[in-house]
């Protein structure tokens, strides 16, 4: 029923928005399609200005942040979107704004968004892995080029590589590069070069295009192809930014046929440079070692004991005379301190015997048991006794206190008498000994 009013009876302003809440509240959720004018993120909230695609109208809107984080492909400003939204009217400000519940991308984001998909289960399975990628000869047999008719891909690589190396031979297979069978085309093209054992390396190339262009060389089948080909496979779609799903499970990515050419086959010149700085450096590598050796044994040549090896010998000779000598002054040395020792011990014994005190003129008075007497009381009258000299004994027999004096000088006569037999005999030893 609409809402009766005039000049005179007017309505009030929070009526009107009220009723206004109440209309739009009554709308449902829609799908919209529209172009992202402007995003702004917010701690869990996110704005968006959404704008037509043909006309000037735009729209606010708004969405947690989870939402926006869900989409499959990143949103950006400028992004072609289809959102499912609810219309909402705050009432304090009269504002209308769309409550997004979920965002898409639509046109070239949803390109984007499946090849993503589709990238991922590819890599999940495997068929992205570095470590199964094969190396390309240093020097392929052939080479089999994969590209359009009179396209500037072909000129490209068969420029390229034919200046890079004169020799080289290309096998080219013509296939579409653009439209629905061209993936199927490649396939083919690639199973007839894998099957050829005189192709070496295969080059996929196509120039530059749009996405919808290069789409086919993202195809799940010709990626599968591919990957169970036998032959290193390289891929040159497009350019450095373009990056189909066949780069990702070709053994090499070039970013442009030209570049495929000088990745693939190797200068000739840089070559030759090569070899010539090679066989500098092992020539010099060779002169270095042979003049090291040259060096070791003219070193060792010069070393004494090579120049004249009696050196040694003589050297040795006058050692072992050095010891002689040493050992002979050292037993002559010990020699001479035994005999002084012999002679020492000598003088002390004489010194000490007995003999030696008879030799001075004393004589020594033994009874017949061989008892020294050392008091006149033990030779009385009668007494026979031995006296003991220097050259040998006599019987003597003592008369007693009267006759001391006659027996003393007897005794003295007889102590002279044997010193002078002494004497004579030490006299005779001495010529003797000399003689």
């Amino acid at each position: 029923m609409a809402l009766e009013t005039s000049a005179d009876s007017p309505a009030p302003l929070r009526q009107i928005s009220s009723l206004l809440n109440g209309y739009i509240g009554r709308l449902g959720a829609v799908w919209v399609e529209a172009e992202v004018a402007q995003l702004q993120r917010r701690p869990g909230m996110c704005f968006i200005t959404l704008r037509d695609l043909q006309a000037t109208v735009s729209i606010q809107a708004k969405c947690y942040v989870r939402v926006l984080d869900s989409s499959p492909m990143p949103i950006i400003e400028g992004s072609r979107v289809v959102v499912h939204a609810k219309p909402d009217f705050y009432e304090p400000k009269g504002s209308l704004a769309l409550e997004i519940r979920e965002i898409r991308p639509q046109g070239e984001g949803e390109l984007l968004a499946q090849l993503e998909r589709r990238k991922q289960l590819l890599a999940a399975e495997g068929l992205f892995d570095i470590q199964l990628k094969k190396a390309t000869p240093a020097l392929p047999r052939g080479i089999g080029l994969i590209t359009g008719r009179d396209s500037a891909a072909e000129r490209d690589v068969i420029e390229n590589a034919t200046l890079r190396w004169p020799g080289v031979r290309i096998v080219v297979q013509h296939a579409l590069m653009q439209g629905p069978h061209s993936a199927s085309a490649v396939i083919d093209a690639v199973a007839g070069f894998d099957a050829d054992p005189s192709i070496d390396v295969i080059i996929v190339a196509r120039g530059g295009g749009s996405m919808e262009d290069l789409l086919p060389f993202s195809d799940e089948g010709l990626v599968r192809a591919v990957y169970a080909c036998h032959t290193p496979v390289v891929s040159a779609i497009g350019h450095e930014p373009d990056v189909p799903l066949l780069d990702l499970v070709a053994d090499v990515r070039a970013s442009t046929p030209t570049d495929a050419a000088k990745t693939i086959v190797p200068d000739v010149a840089e070559e030759q440079l090569g070899l010539t700085q090679t066989r500098q450096r092992a020539r010099a590598a060779v002169e270095s070692i042979i003049e090291r050796e040259q060096h070791g044994l003219d070193s060792l040549r010069s070393r004494p004991v090579l120049a004249n090896p009696a050196n040694l010998v003589e050297s040795e000779q006058v050692r072992v005379d050095e010891h002689r000598i040493r050992l002979r002054r050292v037993f002559a040395t010990a020699l001479d301190r035994a005999h002084d020792d012999i002679g020492h011990h000598l003088a002390r014994v004489r010194a000490l015997s007995p003999k030696a005190t008879l030799e001075r003129g004393y004589a020594i008075a033994q009874l017949p048991d061989g008892t020294v007497a050392q008091q006149r009381a033990q030779l009385g009258a009668g007494t026979s006794f031995r006296l003991q000299l220097a050259d040998g004994g006599i019987t003597a027999t003592s008369h007693g206190d009267a006759a001391d004096d006659a027996a003393a000088d007897a005794a003295k006569n007889a102590a002279k008498n044997a010193a002078n037999r002494t004497r004579n005999l030490s006299a005779a030893d001495e010529e003797n000994t000399g003689a």
